[in-house]
Order: structure tokens, then C-alpha cells, then sequence
């Protein structure tokens, strides 16, 4: 993770940037309309960073519709409550 001018997380590709968003759904909830929903590449940095501005990252909207974050925040909640015993 790259530090930018801008004070925002940088990331060296988009690959990886959408890896970051899918997993920061399935970690947080967010109220409607809150939260990150895209990626972009920076002109600051050459990094991409995560935006709650514009269209929904296409891999973010079909792993919110087939409910694989639901599942994995179902799993991630289950490895926290194993955590802490």
C-alpha cells in the first residue's frame, strides 16, 4: 500500500484495489448510499484508490447480488467470535 500526496490508501493495480473494496464490504457495514463503490487511478500518485463517488464497481455489485459478501461476513463473524473465547 502506497502513501499519496492526497492522504489516501494507494494500491499498484486495479486488481488488487477491487480485492480491497470487495473485502471492506464483507468487514464494515455502511449505510444506503455510504461507503466506497468504485475504483480509480490516480493522477497524483499513478495508484488506485478507493471512491464512494460515481457507478458501482461491476465485481462489487455481482458479489452483492449473488450474496457472496453476505457469506463471507457470516464467516468473518463466526472467526471473530472463535477469536475471542
Amino acid at each position: 500500500m502506497k502513501s499519496c500526496p492526497t492522504g489516501k490508501k494507494g494500491f499498484p493495480s486495479s486488481e488488487v484495489a477491487e480485492d480491497v473494496l470487495i473485502e471492506t464490504y464483507s468487514r464494515f457495514e455502511f449505510a444506503p448510499n455510504q461507503g466506497p463503490v468504485a475504483i480509480y487511478k490516480c493522477d497524483e500518485c499513478g495508484f488506485y484508490h478507493l471512491t464512494s463517488q460515481g457507478m458501482m464497481n461491476e465485481r462489487l455489485r455481482k458479489s452483492l447480488e449473488d450474496g457472496s459478501i453476505a457469506r463471507q461476513k457470516e464467516a468473518n463473524r463466526w472467526l471473530d467470535k472463535f477469536k475471542n473465547r
